[in-house]
């Protein structure tokens, strides 16, 4: 009889989903920050604010930021849809590895 083994194939794509929701909720509340109240660290240590870094530059880096983020949280969103079309569990046989590291 040969040995099976059970994959969770819903499992990886919901723990898929929930990485890429927190880290996108992560990124796109910090852009929301850095449109609306951030500056550059940049402007503590300028003789004058916005003198290294200008706001049209910060403005276009928080930009990307927040559509970072959110392309995240829509590949969480995707991802977590997708899991609902997996099955839970797929069951294959075990099948041993060529390599053999202590032989």
């Amino acid at each position: 009889m040969i040995p099976q083994e059970k994959i969770k194939t819903r499992g990886l794509a919901r723990l898929t989903s929930w990485i890429f929701g927190v880290w996108g909720t992560i990124v796109t509340l910090k852009a929301i920050y850095d449109l609306f109240a951030g500056e550059p660290e940049a402007n503590r240590f300028a003789p004058r604010q916005w003198a290294f870094v200008t706001q049209e530059q910060w403005l276009r880096y928080a930009g990307f930021e927040l559509a970072y983020g959110l392309a995240l949280l829509a590949l969480a969103w995707y991802a977590a849809r997708f899991s609902r079309l997996l099955p839970d569990v797929v069951t294959r046989d075990r099948t041993e590895p060529e390599f053999k590291l202590f032989e």
